[in-house]
C-alpha cells in the first residue's frame, strides 16, 4: 500500500467516518491506500509497527482532542525509525492553531478542515515529487458541495457491523453560534441528498447493521427530514421486532414540532437515544455564550419526552461556563433532574482549539488546563478545589445514577434536594475511598447503604432498596441473540 489513513480512536467500539470519509474519495488512489484504526489501549510503538507493515509512503493521522497526545507520540517515534515517510495530519484538533503544536513540528503537512478534496491531491503531488513548486506544509481543505462527494458507508466492513457502532451523518455543519463549540465556526448545516442516504442506510441494514450514531449536530431541525429518517427505522422495527434497530441522536432541546412527537411515540423501549445539549439553563450565561435557546420549551419538550415516549434521554450540562457559579449550576441541575431523563452528563468545559470561548478568558478568569483535553481549572466564579469537587461528582453520578445499577435507592440518595445531596455524598465517597475508579458495584452498594444509614435512613430499609438494585442486575443485561450489537448495556441498565 502507498498511503496509510489511520486515527486512534477512543475505544475498539468507536468506527472512524472520517478515514472512511476520506478513502471513498481517494479517487485513483483509492486502491492503493488502506485504513487502520487503533485504541488508546495499544502502546506507541505497537501501533508504529502496524501502520508501516505495508511500507507506505504516505501516512495521513486524523487528530482529535481525545488522541492528540498520543498521536504526537506515534508521530514522533514514526518519523525516527522510517524519516523518508511523509505524514499529513488532519482532523479538529490540528485545524486551528496550527502552526505552534508540537506534532504539526514532527509532521510534514496538515490540511484543516474538510479533507475529501484536498488530501487526493496533496497525495497525488508527493508521490509524483519532486515538483516545480512543492507543496505547502499548512493547506487549507477544499469544502466540497456535499452531493460531490462519494459516500462512505460501504467501507463498513462485516466485522464492523457485527461489532462497532456505526456512525452516519445525514447533514454536516451547524446553525448556533454556541462559543464552546468548534460548530460555531460553521455558517449553516448542510444537508446530503436525503434519498441517497437512505439508500445507504438501507444497504447497511441489509448487511445486519443494527446500531447507528448519528453525528449531525441538529437532526430535529429540519423536521421533514427527521420524520423521513425516524419513520425508516421505525419501519424496520416494525417489520421485524426480535431484531430492532437502536439509533443515537442529537437533539436541539426547544424544537420538537408535532410531527416529530408523533412518530418518536411510536417507537419500542431499547430503540432510540437523544443527547440533549441543555448546557446551562441561567439565561445570562446563554447570553454571554452566543446560546439560544427557549429555556421554558425545552423544558415542556423534555417533560413531553419522558411522559409520552419511550426514548432514552441522555441530558448534557457543562460546568465552569463564564459567568455560572455553583449555585446557578446546582439550581439547574435539579431543574434538569426534575424533568427525568434517565442520564444527565455533566461535562467539565473545555478549551477546543478554534472555539470562540476563548474571547472570555481575560474578563471571567477562565483557567484551562494546558494538556489535552484542555479542561477549565477555574473562573472568576469558581475556584480550583470546586472544580475539583465536580469532576468527583460528575464521575460518582455517572457511576450511580447514570448507570441504572441503583434505581430504587437513588430517588433516596437524591431527596428532595439533588445537586446538594449528591455533592455531600460525593465529597464523603472521596474522602472515604480517595478514587474515583476501580470501585467494584458491591463495594459502591455498600458505600451507599453506608451513607444512607448515616443520614438516618432505617438499615431494614436500605438493605430492601439496594437488594432489589443489586437482584435486577442480571434482567437488565443485553440480550445476546440476533445478527449484529443491540442496545448499549447503559441502556439496557435501565429498561428494568
Amino acid at each position: 500500500m502507498l498511503i496509510v489513513l489511520a486515527t486512534i480512536n477512543a475505544r475498539y467500539a468507536h468506527a472512524s467516518l472520517g478515514l472512511r470519509c476520506l478513502l471513498a474519495n481517494m479517487g485513483e488512489l483509492r486502491e492503493q491506500t488502506r485504513i487502520a484504526e487503533f485504541s488508546l489501549a495499544l502502546g506507541t510503538a505497537d501501533i508504529v509497527e502496524r501502520v508501516l507493515m505495508d511500507s507506505p509512503r504516505i501516512v495521513g493521522f486524523g487528530v482529535y482532542i481525545w488522541n492528540v497526545a498520543e498521536t504526537t507520540r506515534v508521530v514522533a517515534m514514526l518519523k525516527r525509525v522510517a524519516p523518508e515517510v511523509k505524514i499529513i495530519l488532519g482532523g479538529p484538533e490540528v485545524s486551528f492553531e496550527t502552526a505552534e503544536q508540537a506534532i504539526v513540528q514532527h509532521a510534514d503537512h496538515v490540511i484543516t478542515g474538510w479533507g475529501e478534496v484536498t488530501l487526493p491531491i496533496l497525495c497525488r503531488q508527493l508521490l509524483d515529487a519532486p515538483t516545480p513548486v512543492p507543496p505547502s506544509k499548512i493547506q487549507a481543505g477544499v469544502q466540497a458541495p456535499l452531493d460531490t462527494l462519494e459516500s462512505p458507508y460501504a467501507l463498513y466492513a462485516d466485522a464492523d457491523i457485527a461489532h462497532r457502532t456505526l456512525y452516519v451523518e445525514a447533514s454536516r455543519g451547524c446553525p448556533f453560534k454556541c462559543e464552546f463549540c468548534l460548530s460555531a465556526l460553521d455558517k449553516t448545516a448542510w444537508p446530503f441528498n436525503l434519498e441517497n442516504f437512505l439508500d445507504e442506510l438501507e444497504s447497511l441494514y441489509a448487511r445486519g447493521a443494527r446500531r447507528f450514531k448519528f453525528v449531525d449536530r441538529t437532526f430535529n431541525l429540519q423536521a421533514e427530514s427527521g420524520v423521513r429518517i425516524l419513520r425508516f427505522l421505525l419501519a424496520k422495527n416494525a417489520a421485524n421486532p426480535a431484531d430492532p434497530v437502536f439509533a443515537h441522536f442529537e437533539m436541539v432541546p426547544d424544537h420538537l414540532p408535532e410531527a416529530l412527537k408523533e412518530i418518536i411515540s411510536r417507537f419500542p423501549s431499547g430503540t432510540l437515544q437523544f443527547e440533549i445539549g441543555i448546557q446551562t439553563w441561567n439565561p445570562e450565561v446563554q447570553g454571554l455564550i452566543s446560546r439560544r435557546q427557549d429555556n421554558a420549551k425545552a423544558a415542556e419538550n423534555l417533560r413531553w419526552l419522558h411522559e409520552n415516549s419511550k426514548v432514552h434521554l441522555h441530558a448534557d450540562l457543562i460546568f465552569g461556563l463564564p459567568g455560572e457559579d455553583l449555585a446557578s449550576f446546582g439550581r439547574g441541575f435539579d431543574r434538569l433532574v426534575e424533568l427525568r431523563p434517565q442520564e444527565i452528563q455533566v461535562g467539565m468545559l473545555k478549551r477546543l482549539r478554534g472555539a470562540p470561548i476563548i474571547r472570555h478568558t481575560a474578563s471571567h478568569g477562565l483557567l484551562f488546563d494546558p494538556a489535552p483535553p484542555y479542561q477549565i481549572l477555574a473562573t472568576n466564579c469558581i475556584d480550583f478545589p470546586t472544580m475539583q469537587r465536580m469532576r468527583r461528582f460528575a464521575r460518582y453520578w455517572d457511576l450511580v445514577v447514570n448507570s441504572g445499577r441503583f434505581a430504587n435507592t437513588v430517588p433516596v440518595l437524591l431527596g428532595d434536594q439533588p445537586f446538594a445531596n449528591f455533592l455531600r455524598f460525593s465529597d464523603w465517597l472521596y474522602a472515604d475511598t480517595n478514587s474515583t475508579h476501580r470501585i467494584a458495584l458491591d463495594r459502591l452498594a455498600g458505600l451507599v447503604g453506608e451513607w444512607l444509614q448515616g443520614q438516618g435512613v432505617p438499615a431494614a430499609r436500605i438493605e430492601l432498596l439496594l437488594a432489589g438494585d443489586l437482584a435486577g442486575q442480571a434482567s437488565r443485561k443485553r440480550p445476546a441473540t440476533g445478527s449484529g450489537p443491540r442496545m448499549p448495556p447503559r441502556q439496557a441498565q435501565h429498561l428494568a
